[in-house]
């Protein structure tokens, strides 16, 4: 029985699982790290706290384990962060991580001047404030002492495997992310490389996710105990996890409904919408994604019923839905401005409907409809592109609310999956490192192989077309208020 290491390097801390041939996993940990905000809007993190807990996490995972059967070891992680080396390797400057809002500025001339087009040509996407070009953009006009030592541009995880292997490696699902990336070709953009006044040397190498980048260096082999272990790529964070919850062919959807929401929907050929409403991201199993992202999902129903109704009932407070789609209330939940598909920093949550005969129950309901109906947006954008699923899995804190799952079901007339075993990107970055190792033939192998499906919520017909008549309703209520959010938020 041969073993496998999957590592998530999140936001807020590092996920380490080991899982054995079959796919059971032994043992799971994670370790926590800091993270700084020098100023309003900056986001960054020391990565070198990354390395000491993952190492330290290794430790404790390998205890009592045949160390010897450990074959392989894979990451998944957070996106979009700007790691800078010089030419000793050695960090510059704290990450810039996903979440930072600093380059403003800097979206706005890639989108406002250079141009959405040509971005959209070049990349397959258009620049959010989150993606590492604009960091560096940034970086070359406020601190152009450190940007003129960068030698080596690097992703998170991309970092780590770097301390653990001594290459420099990315795959093309987190190089999707860095709007430095020719999706469609998998190979770095030359015009987005000459704009962000960079030489491809500095880039990393593009591996498949599936594909071996080398082997534990000696000093963290030695460290763990660990004898010669092949190290994948790996896959950024929303691919890992939807590889961890099977969702590999055309046809299928993975649906998260954690602090954001995301809609993951894989495809076999490259496409992207009119308006990048959506981003066109390669996916982990060699082919490509489209995928929507809400900034406000469960973190809706977290302010509602624990800041505002100072409850932290959510099983009391969901069970009293109207069943059916019934409900005069609806609910924008862009309370952090919204993605997927406005792409507004300005937007914010509204409350429309209410009157003298409005409820608790209803409002609630008005809430986690709103952030269902936003998801929704982003899975008609690609029904209209012809990509249509048929399914779809449900992961995330919300999907262990019954009612929210059913919620979900009826509003997008899908049937939902729910898994035996949810453990997000790491399950996903063990999976490939087995596949590297193979121990499957295939990322499409190994998914079968082991992911599970422990109950299928189904639509209700009648409840599907309320929600129909209410989506549409929805879907209007954004563009009428767009231009009184803008003057709201810098009246």
């Amino acid at each position: 029985m041969n073993y496998y290491i999957g590592i998530d390097l999140g936001t807020s801390s590092v996920k380490l699982i080991l899982m054995d041939s079959s796919g059971k996993i032994r043992r799971i940990l994670s370790r926590t790290y800091p993270a700084s905000y020098p100023r309003s809007g900056w986001s960054e993190q020391n990565p070198e706290d990354w390395y000491d807990r993952t190492m330290s996490g290794l430790q404790e995972l390998l205890e009592g384990a045949d160390r010897s059967r450990v074959c392989g070891l894979s990451l998944g992680g957070q996106m979009h962060g700007l790691v800078a080396l010089d030419k000793d390797d050695r960090v510059i400057r704290p990450a810039i991580l996903w979440n930072d809002g600093r380059a403003t500025a800097e979206v706005e001339y890639l989108n406002d001047v250079v141009g959405t087009d040509k971005l959209s040509r070049w990349t397959g996407n258009i620049a959010f404030a989150g993606f590492t070009a604009p960091k560096l953009l940034w970086m070359k006009e406020q601190e152009p002492q450190r940007f003129a030592r960068i030698a080596k541009i690097m992703l998170p995880k991309d970092y780590l495997a770097y301390r653990l292997t001594g290459v420099h490696c990315t795959d093309p699902t987190d190089a999707s992310g860095m709007l430095l990336f020719d999706v469609k070709n998998r190979s770095w953009s030359h015009e987005m490389i000459e704009i962000c006044g960079i030489r491809e040397e500095m880039l990393a190498r593009v591996y498949e996710s599936f594909e071996p980048v080398g082997r534990l260096k000696e000093e963290p082999a030695g460290a763990l105990g660990l004898g010669e272990v092949l190290v994948a790529a790996g896959a950024g964070d929303n691919a890992a996890a939807a590889l961890g919850t099977g969702t590999v062919s055309e046809g299928q959807c993975n649906i998260s409904l954690g602090t954001s929401g995301t809609v993951f929907i894989p495809c076999e050929r490259f496409i992207v919408d009119g308006k990048n409403a959506l981003h066109s991201f390669a996916h982990a199993d060699g082919n490509y994604h489209l995928m929507g992202c809400i900034l406000s999902a469960a973190s809706c129903g977290k302010w509602w019923l624990e800041d505002i109704l100072k409850t932290d009932d959510y099983a009391g407070e969901t069970a009293s839905f109207t069943g059916g789609g019934k409900n005069e209330v609806f609910f924008l939940p862009y309370l952090m401005g919204e993605r997927s598909p406005h792409n507004d920093a300005c937007a914010r949550g509204l409350f429309l409907g209410m009157n003298m005969h409005t409820t608790r129950a209803g409002m609630t309901q008005a809430v986690y409809e709103g952030v269902t109906f936003a998801l929704r947006d982003s899975v008609e954008i690609a029904r209209n592109m012809g990509i249509s699923p048929h399914r779809s899995r449900l992961c995330g804190g919300g999907a262990r609310s019954g009612a929210w799952r059913q919620m979900a079901a009826d509003i997008l007339n899908l049937e939902m999956d729910l898994l035996e075993t949810e453990e997000g990107p790491a399950l996903g970055a063990a999976m490939l490192a087995a596949v590297a190792c193979g121990e499957y033939g295939s990322v499409e192998e190994a998914a079968a192989q082991i992911v599970r499906i422990k109950e299928t919520v189904a639509p209700n017909p009648e409840a599907v077309e309320t929600y129909e008549a209410r989506y549409q309703f929805f879907r209007e209520l954004y563009p009428a208020v767009k231009e009184l959010f803008r003057r709201a938020v810098f009246s």
